[in-house]
């Protein structure tokens, strides 16, 4: 989780993307949850590759490992030298059981891992292979190709970003050949170049279908993924200490702790954060930050950060921490 988000700005110039939160939760606590769902077993550690996203940034996420009663790591990539490269930072990690996944994706999926295999790859059934790197595999599931951004259609199953290694040793040998070698693509060292060369060895590779994969790379994709999250849940989700009044919630929402809402119309598919205010306004399909202040709106498909004073009647917003607009 090293990268900028620039496609998610405002939002990533204060906080990383992962961190931002979608119906109470932070995102990478969420793709956390799935996995240990998925996987069946306790997480005894976690290591958070990042950028230098600041002290606050890192207590935050040792505190989420916390929650899962696992060990939390911080290691660093300063520079965006790709996938490989991140997962060199922690490569004093890279034995036994690993898994392995990108912080700005979530996932639903009622399959469990077996984690006798040598190695899943989760995958999904995408429109446009093209933008994707993807795998091809036989009737047992098992992968026979890694294919990046194919032109032509070769298959139609896209890695979702999350890995699972039975024995990350291999993993790290294959790595360690690329940076020795200065095997790049794109200027950035590829984890699928290590997958391949696994792969061309020998090594076992199966893909794990899942049921539905939510992006989070821009506003659009981030509240169309709140918007999943609220559906499957199917209620309204509202804090005891929120103060409603005059008003009326249509589920399913999310309303955090001490959030006051006055005379408005809420919902459906809207997640409003901790300390925010509400008052004379209509929301809808929204995402709505920490600390923020919206009277007399009319918003719709909109997102906005932390600490926004926002009063006035634009249709859809897409606005950053620390905005007044009056």
């Amino acid at each position: 989780m090293a990268g900028q988000g620039k496609r998610m700005r405002p939002h990533t110039l204060t906080v990383p993307k992962p961190l931002i939160k979608l119906a109470g939760k932070p995102i990478v606590e969420r793709l956390i949850e799935e996995i240990t769902l998925a996987s069946l077993g306790k997480i005894d550690e976690m290591i958070f590759i990042i950028n230098n996203f600041g002290v606050e940034v890192e207590d935050y996420l040792l505190t989420i490992a916390q929650k899962f009663n696992a060990k939390g790591h911080i290691r660093y990539q300063e520079k965006p030298l790709g996938t490989a490269d991140a997962i060199n930072c922690a490569r004093e990690f890279l034995e036994g059981p690993v898994i392995i996944a990108f912080a700005d994706t979530l996932f639903f999926t009622s399959q469990q891992m077996n984690l006798d295999l040598d190695a899943i790859i989760w995958v999904k059934e995408v429109e446009n292979p093209s933008a994707f790197g993807v795998v091809k595999v036989n009737k047992e599931n098992k992968i026979i190709s890694f294919h990046e951004k194919p032109k032509q259609l070769i298959s139609n199953l896209a890695m979702v970003g999350i890995y699972y290694f039975k024995n990350a040793t291999l993993l790290k040998k294959e790595i360690d050949y690329l940076l020795e070698n200065k095997i790049m693509g794109n200027g950035e060292y590829q984890l699928t170049d290590a997958l391949t060369n696994m792969l061309n060895k020998g090594f076992s590779f199966y893909a794990l279908p899942i049921d539905e994969w939510l992006d989070c790379g821009n506003k659009e994709a981030t509240i169309y993924s709140n918007k999943r999250i609220l559906e499957r849940h199917g209620k309204n989700d509202i804090s005891k200490t929120a103060s409603i009044e005059n008003s009326i919630i249509i589920p399913p929402c999310y309303i955090g702790d001490y959030v006051t809402i006055r005379n408005s119309i809420v919902g459906p598919f809207v997640s409003i954060e901790d300390h925010t205010y509400v008052q004379d306004s209509i929301i809808t399909n929204s995402i709505i930050q920490r600390h923020s202040s919206i009277i007399n709106a009319n918003i719709d498909n909109s997102m906005i950060g932390n600490y926004v004073e926002y009063h006035d009647k634009h249709k859809e917003l897409n606005v950053g921490d620390y905005t007044i607009i009056n």
